[in-house]
């Protein structure tokens, strides 16, 4: 016989509690969101090179140890035999579509979408080099760094109208220094440099004035050399014109038929060398056409390995011989840079290059940005901007990468649960909720 709760003595409910027959008190929920265990730890800038734990809470990097309970998190990632590092920062990419029609066409450039590219391959970070100018940098950021997952930052085109092409960007009377010191100050952080690119006159004038852009706003210029300026000379633009911490992009490709880092002989120029002395950088800007064994190789050999590794990333390099960052730097190893040195050229190094200290590490505390990397171990080819192909014996792929805490790439689902755990979901003979006889309210 069933007796009404309300008929029972007070003694007797509190012998029923004292027994265990009232629910038991939920449990703490785990401090950590995401757990990545058992990987090889390379975070340059903090000193870890080694197998460790890192755990993931409201965003931020919490704890790295030897050994953190994954019973402390909600989600973990094994990483076992795989690199974590700190989220990759492509330095020179192409995500601004521009103001106008076919703007990037006229240059051979296509924009590409951040999302669509960066997480799967390990970036959080992409700087557009020099797609916006100070005139439509505001379109830019709505248009582009607003809605993106990825963190886009950006090189601030020293022509006001930016990468427009053609006769646009040979205008002196468009390239500003005032107004494109103005707009870096207005966002701080977010432009963190200078681009000088495209510009066929036989002077200066674009380099000085993203000089003196740079120097009123305390940010570095990069120069795109190219093939663009006839009668100068790249020893007077590395060791006159630019200050240290300025950049020359597309290091191994070519200056009007001339190779700029190698000389006939096969020597590294020593007007190159004294450059990297007083503090310039040399990044890598691979593109569609800046990057050429002949140049690549001589130079390694002799120890000239690349600051800074990025892609020139735009619709024609991803579809050549470029093709992503981990290419990039994986052809990186195979002319003998080691794998710590790639990391740190797309991690600390790159984040200090344009003054954003709080990339490219796994401090405590710090946005939690993070790539997981398989090293991929047989028979590779890489093919440079002439289309040659060297071998190599090694390849970097990204099995894991994570935006500000959260998972946003995930190539063999290591962060996902297994499907027999999960509860069954009720089918519906169509994939739209059923309509209602009345309003919702």
């Amino acid at each position: 016989m069933r007796i009404p709760l309300r008929s029972l003595s007070f003694s007797v409910l509190v012998a029923v509690a004292a027994s265990g027959a009232a629910p038991a008190a939920a449990q703490p929920a785990a401090p950590y969101t995401l757990l990545i265990k058992g990987g090889h730890v390379i975070d340059v800038k903090n000193g870890r090179d080694g197998v460790m734990d890192v755990a993931i809470a409201d965003g931020k990097v919490a704890e790295v140890a030897a050994s953190i309970d994954a019973a402390k998190a909600t989600r973990v990632v094994d990483a076992a035999g795989l690199y974590v590092v700190p989220g990759l920062i492509d330095m020179h990419a192409h995500v601004f579509h521009g103001t106008e029609p076919d703007a990037y066409l006229s240059n051979g450039l296509v924009a590409v979408v951040p999302d669509s590219h960066s997480f799967r391959n390990g970036q959080t970070t992409l700087v557009d080099a020099g797609g916006a100018g100070w005139r439509n940098f505001l379109q830019f950021k709505t248009n582009v760094i607003d809605v993106s997952k990825t963190r886009v930052l950006s090189f601030l085109n020293i022509v006001g109208s930016g990468m427009k092409g053609g006769p646009a960007e040979q205008d002196p009377n468009d390239m500003d220094a005032r107004l494109t010191s103005m707009r870096i100050r207005q966002y701080p952080g977010v432009i963190v440099g200078i681009k000088v690119a495209h510009y066929n006159g036989g002077d200066w004038i674009p380099v000085d004035r993203a000089v003196e852009a740079g120097t009123d706003a305390e940010v570095p210029v990069m120069v795109d050399f190219g093939g663009h300026f006839p009668p100068l000379s790249l020893d007077a633009l590395l060791n006159t014109h630019l200050r240290p911490g300025d950049i020359l992009t597309h290091m191994y490709g070519h200056v009007r038929g001339r190779y700029p880092i190698v000389n006939e002989q096969g020597q590294v120029e020593p007007y190159v060398i004294a450059a990297r002395k007083r503090g310039v950088i040399f990044d890598v800007g691979h593109g569609g056409g800046s990057f050429l064994w002949r140049q690549a190789v001589p130079a390694t050999k002799q120890g000239f390995f690349p600051d800074v590794i990025s892609t020139d990333l735009h619709g024609g390099s991803e579809n050549a011989g470029m093709k992503d960052i981990l290419n990039v730097m994986s052809k990186t190893m195979s002319l003998g840079m080691p794998l710590k040195d790639v990391i740190a050229a797309n991690t600390v190094k790159a984040a200090s290059v344009i003054k954003r200290d709080d990339l490219g590490h796994l401090g405590v505390g710090t946005e939690a940005d993070v790539a997981v990397l398989a090293l991929r171990k047989g028979d590779f080819g890489f093919v440079d901007s002439s289309g040659g192909r060297m071998k190599g014996t090694q390849k970097l792929e990204c099995e894991v990468t994570i935006r500000a805490g959260q998972v946003v790439w995930d190539l063999n689902g290591r962060a996902a649960p297994d499907w027999s755990t999960m509860p069954v979901v009720p089918q519906s003979s169509s994939a739209l909720p059923p309509r209602r006889s009345t309003p919702q309210k």
